[in-house]
């Protein structure tokens, strides 16, 4: 493969800084654009020990068109974009709908207007599972009907779903009637919905560290049996589950990573054009007891936890099949729950000893 040049928006992030050291092993050279609101940029050195390469940062606000647009003529030369860059949370979004609005979308539509202008074609988007809200049947494939959005988080990811179809349907019909414009290739889209991620890398030196209180799972357990938070709140025990705790697709983030250089690598398929979804997770469903279990037995902490009420905007299970990508993409997620669990620890252990 020839070293090709990615802009990764919300590198330093979570999900983005494990598939930055991904593309980095594999030979690709990245350009991360962060506005660095819940990550620090000590990352991008994290991410140069594990690889031995330091991937170029940009401190740059995406929701800003005038920023965005400035970034991308600096990168014009890049050949293609992960865009990981949204808030994320479900519950902040609920309490503050206007921001994930403004944020999430403009920066989307920023995003895609600058790679117009630089005529960067190839996009990996990363959408969510919350675009299928709660589905009457499990588990849930590409084709499931999205439902009416829980949360104005889950409500950003569909629209963006909605923008990038649109966007390559009015290319589609300009290229038909010999609108296009010479030299321009066609848009080449993929929007992986993501089930929820967790763990962190083998080094530990990368993994979840939110700004804050943390709005996910796996961040509050492990920062409480590290005791920097008193108690994990479990949000309802009286869904129709079999524990009644609320059930997702729980998948190892380097699992996750590894799925968006496949994804890479789809886009320089022969014959591909136009807009695709692919579900990412590992086909089995755990409830929140079961991931609390899993981290007692994996790790011999014992976790503090109480049962409260419901938090608005979530859904009582969901769980993919991954059937589409396993072929097509010929990735699958291979990493168990006790790994996911253990890994996240080691990544708040070494955080401690640095503390």
């Amino acid at each position: 493969m020839k070293v090709k040049k990615v802009i990764v928006t919300g590198g330093t992030g979570f999900i983005g800084s494990h598939t930055v050291v991904e593309l980095l092993q594999r030979g690709y050279d990245v350009i991360i654009a962060d506005d660095l609101s819940n990550s620090k940029a000590s990352v991008v050195d994290r991410i140069a020990e594990i690889t031995g390469k330091k991937p170029f940062l940009e401190v740059v606000d995406l929701s800003d068109r005038t920023a965005c647009l400035h970034f991308f003529k600096i990168h014009s030369d890049a050949e293609a974009v992960i865009h990981f860059a949204a808030a994320k949370a479900v519950g902040e979004s609920v309490l503050n709908p206007l921001h994930y609005y403004r944020n999430n979308l403009d920066s989307l539509l920023y995003v895609l207007e600058g790679m117009g202008q630089s005529a960067c074609r190839k996009l990996v988007y990363s959408s969510s599972c919350t675009v299928y809200g709660q589905p009457e049947h499990l588990p849930v494939t590409e084709d499931t009907p999205r439902q009416p959005a829980t949360c104005p988080y889950a409500n950003t990811k569909r629209i963006s779903e909605d923008i990038l179809a649109d966007m390559v349907h009015g290319d589609e019909a300009r290229r038909a009637k010999g609108e296009g414009m010479e030299g321009d290739n066609p848009w080449k889209i993929l929007a992986l919905r993501y089930f929820n991620p967790i763990g962190a890398h083998a080094s530990a030196l990368i993994g979840e560290l939110p700004n804050g209180v943390p709005n996910n799972l796996m961040p509050y357990i492990t920062q409480t049996a590290a005791g920097l938070r008193p108690c994990l709140q479990v949000f309802g025990d009286d869904y129709d589950t079999p524990d009644g705790t609320p059930i997702r697709d729980y998948i190892h983030v380097c699992d996750l990573a590894e799925a968006h250089v496949a994804a890479m690598e789809y886009l320089d398929k022969p014959g591909f054009e136009g807009i695709d979804f692919f579900n990412l997770g590992t086909g089995t469903g755990y409830s929140v007891l079961e991931v609390i279990q899993s981290f007692e037995r994996a790790t011999g902490q014992k976790l503090n936890y109480k049962i409260v009420g419901r938090r608005e905007g979530d859904i009582e299970q969901i769980w993919a099949n991954t059937d589409k990508a396993n072929r097509l993409l010929g990735w699958k997620a291979h990493r168990g729950l006790d790994e996911m669990t253990l890994s996240a620890w080691k990544w708040q252990e070494n955080l401690q000893k640095k503390a």
